[in-house]
């Protein structure tokens, strides 16, 4: 949701500098070059919800791939060329105004993450009642937020520490307004994330307050922890692995072609030439989707699809045929023997890129469903332990300490008792964003089962995972679950044990869990260390 203010101007110069290459050098190869990188930056104000900037950046890669005809020549008309010089200047001049109203995205601490920087992302609730509001901005806080209510008829702040999260209660604003209100904020914080809050499920409304700005829309009568776990969610965007494709080309020239295309949009891809090497690169590079020629020598894409489709890890990889072939129906028996999507070349890169995130994220969206649970977005059980194994092995290979927790919601039983399933799953949603929220990127969360997680921390010692979990385990203690007109407070208990003093995964997941019993026997709400 956040950007630096110099990642910000570092596309904007990427941009620019095609532009200056294509004006000294005005040639089909350049012009190109153009496309891709306006594409990139298109990609990139998107993927930050910089919906002000990304409303130019659009229309100019809308006008640039307009020039792709086919009777179109290089030099580009002198009227073409200024036009698209003064759009260019013009996302340049919005850029550098706006640059200022960002800083750097929160970073994480290699252990564990400083309270005051958790405090830095400021949301703001700009409505009319704040009563209506007050359970909400509570929820937030907990969540490592610094909130604030502000009237609609309050003056902004100029500027703030870091783009803010506003978050608008459209309910009781006229609608004759809406469209000046919601503009004049995104203007005033382009870098910020903007959020309608009770907007009706009606075309008009929804149409009228994405067109003004807005990000997204909460319909009117959304949950309070729905609305967290959309905010949540959309910080957690961010964080996820680049995408990741193979590509199999015998042209070294193509390869390297589609490679760097690729990159412009911050996407990893490995290169296999010779394409009896595919299967290896598979299993070493994990990629998300793999790009296939369809004529090499040696073998056939497709001869190499249904090698790849007899591997049932590789079952669901999306593969995309490149080639010079246009028989439709030999296009057809080509999808129908293992690819999904077939480009004809020579092919626009722009369309290559846009095909190849659209692919990425239905297949990673299939996958989390595959691998992650439902109610938190965790690792899944069978998932977690897979994982496990994973860093044990690569903390075999490179020495030290791997920590594993196994951590329990006490009393849960009761809680479900008391207050019903639906407040307890709430109670497992919020222990998982506090625990995605205070640990690292590189460690592994996972729920084991019901109201039980099981924890990795890669090179920290039982110490320094004791360390952890007591700050988790404590500041859990301090939120206020939501029920009814009131609220309740619940705790939890964990187990750690630490390789190398045990060995394998499943000797790990049992000494926490033995851990996990004696701090459960000890009175709860405490952490204990295996004894193994």
């Amino acid at each position: 949701m956040l950007c630096s203010p110099e990642a910000l101007l570092q596309k904007n110069k990427a941009l620019t500098d095609t532009w200056q290459r294509y004006l000294a050098t005005p040639n089909v190869e350049n012009f190109v070059e153009l496309a891709i990188s306006i594409n990139s930056f298109t990609e990139f104000l998107i993927d930050k919800g910089i919906a002000a900037l990304h409303h130019a950046s659009h229309q100019l890669e809308q006008v640039t791939l307009a020039h792709f005809a086919q009777d179109v020549t290089h030099p580009l008309p002198q009227a073409a060329q200024d036009d698209l010089n003064e759009r260019i200047n013009e996302l340049t001049r919005l850029t550098e105004a706006r640059a200022h109203n960002n800083l750097d995205t929160l970073s994480r601490d290699p252990v564990v993450i400083a309270p005051q920087s958790m405090r830095s992302v400021q949301a703001w609730l700009i409505g009319h009642d704040p009563d209506a509001w007050a359970d909400l901005l509570v929820q937030l806080g907990y969540f490592g937020m610094a909130t604030e209510f502000r009237t609609w008829d309050q003056p902004m702040a100029e500027s703030v520490d870091t783009a803010p999260l506003l978050l608008l209660d459209m309910n009781g604003l006229p609608e004759a307004e809406w469209h000046e209100r919601i503009q004049a904020l995104r203007q005033q914080y382009a870098m910020g994330q903007l959020i309608c809050l009770e907007v009706e499920s009606d075309f008009g409304q929804l149409q009228q307050a994405l067109k003004s700005g807005s990000d997204s829309c909460l319909l009117k009568g959304r949950p309070t922890h729905a609305i967290v776990e959309h905010i949540m969610e959309l910080n957690e965007r961010h964080d996820q692995e680049a995408y990741r494709v193979l590509i199999v080309e015998d042209s070294k020239t193509a390869s390297h072609l589609i490679h760097r295309s690729l990159a412009e949009i911050q996407i990893e891809s490995h290169i296999v030439n010779d394409p009896r090497e595919t299967l290896n690169a598979l299993k070493q590079f994990n990629p998300d989707l793999i790009l296939m020629d369809m004529y090499m020598p040696n073998c056939t894409g497709v001869e190499v699809a249904r090698i790849i489709r007899q591997h049932c890890e590789f079952l669901s990889i999306p593969i995309v045929y490149l080639s010079g072939e246009t028989n439709v129906a030999l296009q057809v028996d080509a999808m129908r023997l293992g690819g999904d999507h077939f480009l004809t070349k020579p092919f626009n890169p722009v369309f290559l890129n846009t095909i190849v995130k659209s692919k990425i994220e239905r297949y990673r969206a299939l996958r989390r469903s595959m691998y992650h649970d439902s109610l938190t977005g965790l690792l899944n059980h069978s998932s977690g332990k897979n994982m496990l194994e994973v860093l044990l092995s690569g903390i075999v290979h490179e020495g030290g300490f791997l920590s594993v927790v196994m951590l329990d919601i006490d009393h849960f039983k009761q809680v479900n008792d008391r207050y019903g399933h639906p407040t307890g799953d709430q109670v497992i949603r919020s222990l998982s964003w506090l625990l995605k929220q205070r640990l690292r990127k590189h460690d592994m969360i996972c729920r084991y089962g019901g109201e039980e997680f099981l924890i990795g921390l890669p090179h920290a010692d039982a110490e320094q995972a004791l360390a952890i979990m007591e700050r988790i385990r404590h500041d859990f203690s301090q939120i206020h679950h939501p029920h009814g007109d009131s609220h309740f407070l619940t705790t939890i208990s964990a187990g750690i044990a630490t390789y190398p003093l045990a060995q394998t995964g499943d000797a790990l997941i049992k000494a926490a869990d033995q851990a996990l019993y004696q701090a459960k026997h000890g009175g709860r709400n405490r952490i204990h260390l295996s004894d193994d």
